[in-house]
């Protein structure tokens, strides 16, 4: 299962990678940016909840697209290391933005982390389409071939 997780998680950091780099070289519009962000800031929130440890970026937070394209590098290799140190099944307790506690395991917050990165990159599709630039295609399948 570890070994999924693994492709699932160097899926979602490829097109993370690649979109980034759009974001680089092209204008985009104001909301991809903002999505692209939250996607990069959620997933380090998720890691930080699964080692109890404090995140230092919030939701929303904005930055620069390089500063993002380095925070992904640094997200994808402590989800390699969580997935290479915390067993799947461990349970996580976590507090989240609105201060609720929740216990969930590893396996599903692993798993949220890459649908959830899936689901706004199909919102920053959209948002390129709207804004004239050629969508990337982000299906897993594509990937695999």
């Amino acid at each position: 299962m570890q070994t999924f997780f693994k492709e699932l998680l160097d899926y979602s950091h490829h097109f993370n990678t690649k979109l980034g780099g759009i974001f680089v070289e092209k204008p985009t519009s104001e909301k991809s940016i903002k999505l692209f962000n939250h996607i990069i800031n959620a997933h380090h929130i998720w890691n930080h909840r699964i080692l109890n440890k404090q995140p230092t970026l919030g939701v929303w937070d904005m930055q620069p697209i390089e500063q993002c394209l380095e925070q992904e590098k640094l997200n994808y290799e402590l989800t390699n290391y969580i997935l290479d140190k915390i067993e799947l099944q461990h349970m996580v307790s976590y507090t989240n933005t609105k201060g609720q506690s929740f216990n969930n395991s590893a396996k599903d917050i692993l798993f949220h982390i890459v649908n959830h990165s899936t689901y706004h990159h199909a919102q920053i599709a959209t948002e390129f389409k709207l804004n004239g630039l050629e969508p990337l295609i982000t299906d897993y399948i594509f990937y695999k071939r």
